[in-house]
């Protein structure tokens, strides 16, 4: 991890404890948390995933586009660190992909092909209960944290547990397989908008996320309601419903 001050570190915490209000946007804390887990262990990418009602994972967050595509192949060919986590609870910790070919026989070479070299994977859980996982991947040679740097972005990952568990104290399974496949299917559109977005104004997939986004920030709007705009009528939006030059 780069040297982040205890202030900056303090900031960050403070702004993810912050969206834990009513009525917070799921989806959007979600990315938040990717981007600032990205920053504190210097990290290429950081990815989300999260599992649906049938225990399968699904990717829900990524502080690139790159995330997406690395989750997806994870997810499709059913091995990688974020299964890993998951499934057992535990980090998977400094795994060079490159040493990996055993572990993960399809992923490791894929990763490493896609230039990245080490990959952190952390079980978004709350005690005994995990729904998902934070994966870390790294492009440069060395280790992307150190051993004090670890607890931290799990920290960061046990709080994304209590974002998405959170909901006046959530006390029956079936309530929370509705909540989390709500989660899901919204980030289902809000794929859908970006492409739609990046298709329209020429521009890149993150790019597209990242103009929503503001967009959704600017008016006080749900991420997932703006998507869900752009996808079924995007002439209500004029700011995109114009190609942006």
């Amino acid at each position: 991890m780069t040297a982040v001050s205890p202030q900056r570190l303090a900031k960050v915490f403070v702004e993810v404890s912050d969206t834990l209000v009513d009525e917070f946007d799921l989806i959007e804390f979600l990315h938040m948390l990717t981007l600032r887990a990205a920053e504190l262990a210097a990290a290429s990418v950081v990815g989300l995933v999260l599992a649906n009602q049938h225990g399968q994972l699904q990717f829900m967050a990524g502080s690139r586009e790159e995330a997406r595509l690395l989750e997806l192949f994870q997810l499709q060919n059913d091995e990688g660190p974020c299964l890993d986590a998951f499934r057992t609870g535990g980090t998977v910790v400094d795994t060079d992909l490159s040493a990996a070919v055993g572990r993960w026989p399809h992923f490791a070479p894929h990763a490493v092909a896609a230039g990245f070299r080490y990959v952190y994977a952390f079980p978004l859980r709350l005690r005994a209960q995990v729904i998902g996982a934070l994966n870390v991947f790294g492009v440069d040679d060395g280790r992307l944290l150190g051993d004090d740097d670890i607890p931290i972005v799990q920290a960061l990952a046990d709080l994304a547990s209590i974002a998405i568990l959170q909901e006046r104290s959530i006390s029956r399974g079936e309530e929370l397989t509705v909540q989390l496949q709500s989660a899901l299917n919204s980030r289902i559109v809000i794929e859908q908008a970006k492409g739609a977005i990046a298709q329209n104004s020429g521009v890149s997939v993150d790019e597209a996320f990242t103009l929503i986004r503001g967009y959704a920030r600017s008016n006080n709007q749900r991420l997932v309601d703006v998507a869900h705009a752009i996808v079924t009528d995007l002439a209500s939006i004029p700011d995109f419903a114009r190609p942006i030059r």
